[in-house]
């Protein structure tokens, strides 16, 4: 069983990429799914995730807050700028050029908190970074997407908490409560947690991509293109912040993921609730929250085995 799991773990890029096909091909199958069921399931990962954390994890990263600084300071400059660079270089339409900035203007994924547990980066810093930048997003998110894209945004600080509170802090406080309380359970567990994270995260893709398809193939490749673009200098440029500050390398791994994976299913639900007279600017936020998931697939495999 623990060989299957290990394998099901080290094949996880492969694994989501056949998920991906499988829902590109049967939409309506999948299509049935709740999206709601994505929060469940992410829930549930958190909770095992908490298991593996003590919260010695967490005192470290909060005494030194500079890596989280240095992380958010990442997210809301890197993503930001790079969007609006990508809609000047391809000349994007202005609604699809208002989804990419509305895209790299929101705070990190949660989805970001589960492949930084898969590549084995600073779990941590990676939590305290989407927390941080959760709290942030609802006044830099408007303020940035005005500056970059010149239109104004509303954002939902109440809904964005409860939902960084329920997803990601509450089951990981249950997770380290579970840890405590019952020390051998947990530790034997923790064997099969990262496949199960693996399934999950191939299964929220699938979920993804069927409620999306249309959008997807609608889209065109150059919006493709820019999305993949986006997401990938993401990622490479919270590394190299990372390595030109000398942090470890489960830091640099946080950093990186934590960078390139944004909260697109918030930039795809602000587009359709504030800009309802530019319908294409829903197109990027549904791409990317295919793309990211599937390139955070291959870098946590990446991460993983060449230990960088």
């Amino acid at each position: 069983m623990k060989k299957l799991c290990r394998y099901i773990s080290d094949y996880m890029a492969v694994l989501v990429l056949a998920a991906a096909v499988l829902a590109l091909c049967f939409p309506a199958t999948l299509g049935q799914i709740r999206p709601t069921v994505i929060n469940y399931l992410l829930g549930v990962v958190m909770f095992g995730m908490g298991m593996t954390l003590n919260l010695h994890d967490f005192r470290i990263v909060f005494s030194r807050p500079k890596d989280v600084i240095t992380g958010c300071l990442a997210q809301f400059t890197v993503m930001p700028l790079l969007a609006w660079a990508l809609t000047r270089l391809f000349s994007l339409d202005e609604a699809l050029a208002l989804g990419v900035v509305l895209v790299g203007c929101c705070p990190g994924g949660t989805a970001s908190n589960v492949i930084t547990y898969l590549a084995k980066g600073d779990l941590a810093l990676s939590v305290g970074m989407t927390g941080v930048s959760t709290l942030l997003a609802p006044f830099l998110t408007p303020l940035l997407t005005w500056a970059l894209a010149g239109k104004s945004v509303d954002v939902n600080v109440a809904s964005m908490f409860l939902s960084i509170l329920w997803v990601v802090i509450l089951p990981i406080a249950v997770g380290l409560l579970v840890k405590w309380l019952w020390p051998r359970l947990t530790e034997r567990a923790t064997d099969y947690l990262p496949a199960f994270s693996s399934l999950a995260i191939a299964f929220i893709v699938s979920i993804v991509i069927a409620a999306n398809a249309e959008k997807l193939l609608a889209g065109g490749l150059i919006i493709v293109l820019v999305v993949m673009l986006h997401n990938v200098c993401g990622l490479a440029l919270g590394y190299l912040i990372g390595q030109v500050l000398r942090l470890s390398d489960p830091k640099k791994r946080a950093i990186s993921i934590e960078v390139g994976m944004q909260n697109s299913g918030l930039a795809s639900s602000l587009a359709t609730i504030h800009f309802a007279a530019y319908p294409l600017a829903t197109i990027p936020g549904a791409i990317f929250s295919v793309w990211h998931n599937l390139s955070g697939a291959a870098v946590a495999w990446l991460y993983r085995r060449k230990h960088i």
